[in-house]
């Protein structure tokens, strides 16, 4: 495949079918693009739709975040799931605040100075805030690039180096074209090229790609096993975290303690949402979210 051939498809397949999300919006902000990114990780458009909604009108900018309590924050997170994510988000604001004028900074090393910004979505930011020409690469896109251009069924478990040199030798040199054909390759590869049954008749590189005429079959089962939830640390903590987010205020430990019947493993969770800053001891016998 010719290297323009995969970024000009994508973006003509993209002009026609692309999903229509707030916040690739020509009016979205630099902040309503971080806090999208960072709610997407590990988390499906659906479920992160409205919260992103809630949480822009609630905190449109940085310092309206930074102003409230981070609990106020891992109260909004709901049930997104991971959600020291909620914190960073806090954290990050309070730094741009701090140390950015308020504005979400736009060179990637900035960026990557922000708490809880890796080298992804430091990268998206800058080229889907700031339309700068940024390879941005995550699972969909390797997927995609491996099949398109090496002809693999699929791409490594992480992202490499050469992930991200391979990504970028596929972008024009026009900065704004560049961004969008980075979100192209992206939509691509989460709509069309999916890990199992992707929709190669609907692909508009289907008569180019490599993986497709090698005449191989994509996988049609899982990837990779999904992680267990039902009984893990994991879902005790969501469980007790649940309890303090709906609350208005302290909760009482003996409240606590009717979450979960096994008392190490609950105590195990709620060990760890301290350590992680999630919650915290209002006194003895009563906790609350961070204030």
């Amino acid at each position: 495949m010719a290297v323009h051939d995969l970024a000009t498809a994508a973006v003509a397949w993209y002009d026609e079918h692309a999903r229509d999300l707030p916040w690739r919006s020509p009016d979205a902000t630099p902040w309503g693009v971080l806090v999208s990114e960072v709610m997407l990780q590990q988390t499906p458009v659906s479920r992160v739709l409205p919260v992103w909604l809630d949480w822009m009108e609630r905190w449109p900018t940085p310092a309206d975040l930074a102003a409230d309590a981070s609990g106020e924050a891992i109260r909004a997170w709901g049930r997104l799931g991971y959600p020291r994510r909620a914190l960073r988000l806090h954290e990050c604001a309070v730094v741009i605040v701090a140390s950015h004028g308020g504005e979400v900074p736009s060179e990637v090393d900035q960026l990557l100075a922000l708490p809880g910004i890796g080298s992804y979505t430091a990268r998206a930011v800058a080229a889907f805030a700031y339309r700068q020409r940024h390879p941005v690469v995550d699972t969909n896109v390797r997927r995609l690039v491996a099949r398109a251009v090496a002809g693999a069924p699929d791409a490594g478990p992480t992202t490499t180096a050469r992930d991200l040199t391979s990504v970028a030798e596929l972008l024009p040199e026009e900065p704004e074209l560049a961004a969008r054909v980075s979100v192209a390759f992206m939509e691509l590869g989460a709509l069309v090229c999916t890990a199992r049954n992707p929709r190669c008749t609907d692909c508009p590189v289907e008569t180019t790609c490599e993986f497709r005429r090698s005449g191989a079959v994509a996988p049609a089962g899982p990837t990779r096993r999904p992680q267990r939830y039902a009984d893990t640390d994991r879902q005790v903590r969501g469980l007790l975290l649940a309890v303090l987010r709906e609350s208005s205020g302290p909760v009482p430990r003996t409240r606590l303690d009717m979450v979960w019947s096994d008392a190490d493993q609950r105590d195990r969770a709620l060990t760890g949402l301290l350590a992680d800053g999630l919650v915290c001891e209002v006194d003895h016998d009563n906790l609350g979210l961070p204030r």
